[in-house]
């Protein structure tokens, strides 16, 4: 299935190394990585997911391809600043929310307004949302709630 990780654009070490591990648990399950496509939890979350050979999306806020960071494996320009914020919830079949500030809060109102599960790593308390402890917490969660895990037809 598609994954939308949703989080801060500016994020310290600890938060990079979260996002990284739950890029990587995401490939190695077979799911693709839909994200914002340029830095912070964008990019940690798309580089461990290369790093086990998955696939990410970037849905950029810029008309510029050329924006994304070099872990995206298929920039989405689309020119629409913030708006695209819908783009990245709606192309997921589930979103992982990893700390942030108002935008990253803002995509999981609207996650939650399009009935997709939503877990939250040191994220934002917000109703509707999945606190969990770990990666692999927040990747078991988004599996069970969609009911589709790897492997299943349709990722």
């Amino acid at each position: 299935m598609r994954v939308s990780v949703i989080g801060g654009s500016s994020i310290d070490g600890e938060t990079a190394a979260v996002a990284e591990a739950l890029g990587e648990r995401l490939a190695e399950r077979g799911h693709v990585v839909v994200c914002g496509g340029l830095g912070g939890v964008m990019e940690a979350v798309c580089r461990g997911a290369r790093a086990a050979g998955g696939e990410t999306i970037g849905i950029l806020p810029t008309a510029d391809r050329g924006d994304a960071n070099p872990h995206v494996t298929t920039p989405i320009a689309t020119g629409m600043g913030r708006a695209r914020n819908a783009l990245v919830v709606m192309n997921g079949d589930a979103a992982v929310a990893v700390d942030g500030t108002s935008g990253t809060l803002s995509e999981i109102g609207l996650a939650l307004a399009q009935g997709r599960p939503v877990a939250g790593l040191d994220t934002h308390e917000v109703d509707g949302v999945e606190a969990v402890d770990s990666p692999a917490a927040a990747v078991e969660y988004v599996e069970r709630s969609v009911g589709r895990p790897s492997g299943s037809e349709g990722d």
